[in-house]
């Protein structure tokens, strides 16, 4: 039988795509549900949520048939698995798991490793593409056309869809971008315009969180103490660790936000992003204190109470804790002027399901009100 493992950016292109191979063993590695699971507190499009969530539904669905880690059959045929890897099994030289596609990458090598027949990695990355190739694992490149969505929505760590050889100039003039803001907040001490030695066909090679991030790091060097410019610093490396810069930029963010919140300790939604980011880098003790300071100052916070809930349910696996602030969450909802209100509370009935099934299967019990489960027939 053919062994298909599915990228997270595929899943995402089109959620079908998981019925799309009727005659094979279809892999869904671990760390995608991790990547997936994230949409939930990124501040990405909404529709790319909703696919996410559509993911997610679907793989819960599937569930019910069986044991996903075991393996369960699909309506058209074939199989499915959620593969975990294996920090036992030894990786060939170069291949490592520092981040979310090496460990993607890692999943589909041990499976080939283990005897899975013709294994192919669907993924619509060219960097995956890439380094597949370089260790045997044969790829297969879908097309985000063929799943009739924006090209915008493909890939949640990737927010543009750029030609290699653009982005890999964008990524290298980026590696400057700090060094550049120190040299000419240099110039602007001997008299210059700091922001006109910055060439425009220099700027026009960078996105605009890069941009963003650069002014107002100029900024910060002539005002260190401007709040705006920490705001727009610590906003830049928020988008930027989401489209894919990891830990380091996540920190940064952290480091920005705080400072701009030792003058404004009161604004929800800064403090609301620095706890999101305190949990991407694994603090998650910090992250409920940031969000729980976050509801102390407007607990009407719609994004800080949900992301509480989310910071107890897959940072502490506290399903009792989650559920109630998830219910906090669906009250809240009902008179939020949120133009998307009305997918929150689906997502959030949706989560208070599963935390219900999964505190089951842990042999725990979490009672909830069924008034706030998802509504029969809803979508």
């Amino acid at each position: 039988m053919r062994t298909v493992v599915l990228d997270t950016n595929v899943l995402l292109s089109d959620p079908n795509v998981l019925f799309d191979y009727p005659d094979a063993d279809v892999i869904v590695p671990d760390t995608v549900l991790g990547e997936i699971d994230k949409l939930k507190i990124s501040r990405v499009d909404p529709d790319l949520r909703f696919r996410g969530r559509e993911v997610s539904r679907m793989l819960f669905e599937l569930s019910e048939a069986g044991n996903l880690v075991e393996g369960v059959s699909l309506p058209e045929g074939g199989t499915l698995r959620v593969v975990p890897l294996d920090p036992n099994v030894s990786l060939p030289e170069g291949m490592g798991t520092r981040n979310a596609d090496d460990r993607i990458l890692a999943s589909a090598y041990q499976a080939s490793m283990a005897g899975c027949e013709d294994l192919t990695l669907v993924t619509n990355d060219l960097n995956m593409l890439l380094k597949a190739q370089t260790y045997g694992i044969d790829v297969e490149r879908r097309s985000e056309v063929d799943a009739g969505i924006s090209k915008r929505t493909v890939r949640w760590l990737q927010r543009y869809k750029t030609p290699m050889t653009i982005l890999a100039i964008a990524l290298a003039v980026f590696a400057g971008v700090l060094a550049l803001s120190v040299y000419t907040s240099r110039l602007a001490g001997f008299g210059g315009n700091a922001s006109s030695t910055v060439p425009t066909e220099f700027r026009d090679l960078l996105s605009t969180d890069q941009r963003d991030l650069l002014d107002g790091l100029m900024v910060l060097e002539r005002s260190p103490s401007d709040l705006e410019a920490m705001k727009q610093v610590g906003d830049a490396y928020y988008s930027l660790h989401e489209d894919g810069g990891g830990a380091a930029l996540a920190q940064k963010g952290i480091t920005y936000y705080a400072k701009y919140l030792e003058s404004e300790p009161d604004d929800p939604d800064v403090r609301t992003d620095m706890a999101v980011l305190y949990f991407y880098i694994g603090v998650t003790d910090r992250a409920i204190q940031e969000a729980s300071r976050a509801i102390e100052a407007d607990p009407s916070h719609l994004k800080a109470n949900y992301n509480l809930g989310v910071f107890y349910w897959r940072g502490r696996s506290d399903y009792e804790a989650a559920a109630q602030q998830f219910v906090v969450v669906v009250d809240l909802v009902k008179d939020s002027t949120d133009p998307h209100s009305a997918l929150i509370e689906a997502d959030t009935r949706k989560n208070l399901q599963q935390i219900q099934q999964e505190a089951a299967a842990a042999g725990a019990t979490v009672d909830i009100d069924p008034a706030y489960l998802p509504v029969e027939g809803a979508s």
